[in-house]
């Protein structure tokens, strides 16, 4: 999976900003939806290590495809292709105006037709604005 150039937020004090993290996954493979069919699938998410002057909310996923593959029972709840992650955040109300980076990691587990690989994490950052 890769991500793509993330855009720069800008807000103000108390607003609610959003970033749109532009996500693909190489054809022949899938990562786990946000809400995976089966306890032991690794979900996709996103967990900040500095936000500043952003305060993290729930990330908005696009709704998942269900599909059938060789390993399971029954369809999962998948991403594939080219989709969005939005990253929501309310500006602190006593944000100083400025600029600054809020940094994380998106989390995943990729697989194929027939297995599932190991976890990874792409680092991401956001760069913002506070007006």
């Amino acid at each position: 999976m890769t991500v793509g150039v993330l855009p720069k937020v800008v807000g103000k004090r108390n607003a609610a900003v959003q970033a749109k993290i532009p996500c693909t996954v190489r054809e022949g493979f899938h990562v786990n939806s946000d809400k995976p069919a089966e306890d032991y699938l690794i979900p996709l998410k996103i967990t900040w290590t500095q936000t500043g002057a952003l305060q993290p909310q729930p990330a908005t996923f696009p709704a998942p495809q269900f599909q059938k593959y060789e390993f399971s029972q029954k369809p999962l709840s998948v991403f594939t292709g080219a989709f969005d992650v939005t990253a929501n955040f309310k500006v602190a109300a006593n944000a100083p105006a400025g600029q600054g980076i809020a940094t994380g990691r998106l989390s995943y587990q990729a697989c194929n037709n027939t297995a599932c690989f190991a976890p990874k994490s792409i680092q991401i950052s956001i760069p913002y604005r506070i007006e």
